[in-house]
This record gives structure tokens, sequence and C-alpha cells, in this order.
């Protein structure tokens, strides 16, 4: 992202700018992960000059959407009951982390096809924090598979969360029955 200099703030009319582009990105990311660079300005009433003066590429808005998606994601999640049976609050987790992967919608899309893996592995080190925690709880009470390395077992994880968002940006699944399908497939798959 451009920036104005070591040690200067931005513009009042800087910092609106940014705020709009990537809410618009946002907006339309969640929608349309190919949406353009030209719909994101038109979308947040700038022009392209002024895009590019915020971000040198569409990499670079992408990645501010993420960052920006993950900390929304990670400061509601850090309200959730995750005390208790490690089945039960996994199960509450993955409700929850889905109903805000939903909110971004093709956002994950757009982020897989735009941001390098490691990037991509960093912006969900908040959520893999949680579900190690309770996969460790779950695998020392006997809830979850102990056979089973346990990068694999965060890997299912995350890899049926994007599926239950790519599938549903494909009207392969109703958005009211991922939440549930998710649940019973990770759990069905962890369990003991």
């Amino acid at each position: 992202m451009g920036g104005p200099g070591p040690g200067r703030p931005r513009r009042a009319d800087a910092r609106r700018n940014i705020e709009a582009l990537v809410e618009a990105a946002t907006r339309l990311l969640a929608v349309d992960p190919d949406a353009s660079m030209n719909e994101v300005a038109r979308a947040a009433g700038v022009g392209r000059v002024t895009l590019y003066g915020h971000f040198g590429s569409r990499t670079a808005l992408v990645a501010e959407v993420v960052d920006r998606a993950i900390a929304q994601t990670d400061e509601a999640l850090a309200q959730l009951d995750l005390d208790g049976d490690p089945r039960e609050a996994l199960g509450r987790l993955l409700e929850a982390t889905w109903q805000l992967t939903h909110r971004f919608g093709a956002v994950v899309v757009a982020a897989s096809r735009a941001l390098p893996p490691e990037q991509m592995r960093r912006a969900h080190e908040g959520l893999a924090v949680r579900v190690r925690g309770l996969l460790e709880r779950g695998r020392e009470a006997g809830r979850f598979r102990g056979d089973m390395p346990l990068e694999w077992q965060l890997g299912v994880v995350q890899a049926v969360l994007h599926g239950a968002s790519a599938a549903v940006h494909r009207g392969e699944v109703a958005a009211e029955d991922a939440p549930w399908l998710v649940r019973e497939t990770v759990l069905a798959a962890l369990a003991a």
C-alpha cells in the first residue's frame, strides 16, 4: 500500500478514500471473487489513480480486505465460550466461524487465488490456535482421534470451511445448510 512517508499521518480525505475502497472491495469480493479494480474504484466513488495510489495492485487490496476480515473474525471469536466439552465447544466454534466466513462470502475465494499460501496460513493463525487448543483437549479427553497428526486435523477443518464457502458461492449448497454441514462433517472426521 502506498503511504504518506515515515512519521507523516494520512490526510483525512486519504483515510476516507482508503476506507471507501476497502469497504467497496469487501462488498464486491464477497459476491464476486473476480471483481476488478475498476469495479472497486467505481463502487468506492474514486478514480483508478486514487485506487492505485493507495493499493499498488489487486493483491495488495485483497490482502488489506483479508487482514480486516481476519481482525473482525478474531474479535468475534474471542467472545465465544470454548469451555466445557471440547466436541461441543468445537461445534460452536465451527458454526460461529462459518457465520463469519459466510459474511465475507467469496472473499475467501478471492484471497486463495490472490495471496501466496504462506500469507493465507498466517491469516488463519488466530482460528488455528483456537481449533488446536480444542483438538488437544479433545484428544486428551478421548473425544477426538489421536491416531492422526494434529496438523492434519487442523488442515481438515480449514479445508471443510473453505470448501463450504466455495460450494455456497457456486450455488451447490444453500447458505443456511452450511453451518450444520461444516459442523457434522468435521466432527465426524475427528470423532474418536
